[in-house]
């Protein structure tokens, strides 16, 4: 089985940085980035988006979701954002 590799944008890393993100990174570290590795694609909590974001998945943690793209080729998850679930969309 391969192992996709974790990237996060610098717009992510900004973001979690911030008092509000804190508590959930260690969340994100430990449990989501272990199943993203595994397998992006599928999972109880995963959902593609459709439209003009076609290209990116959403990971469900609570109340936030974590958005993300797959590149296929270099297999490397690229972590996107992360945002409050009222504000996501």
């Amino acid at each position: 089985m391969i192992s996709h590799k974790i990237a996060e944008t610098e717009t992510f890393q900004k973001k979690i940085k911030t008092a509000k993100y804190r508590n959930i990174y260690k969340k994100i570290t430990d449990f989501v980035y272990p199943i993203l590795r595994k397998n992006p694609f599928f999972g109880t909590n995963i959902k593609k988006l459709k439209g003009e974001f076609k290209d990116i998945y959403r990971y469900r943690i609570g109340d936030y979701r974590l958005f993300y793209k797959i590149s296929e080729e270099k297999v490397i998850v690229f972590i996107v954002d992360i945002a409050p679930r009222k504000d996501a969309y």
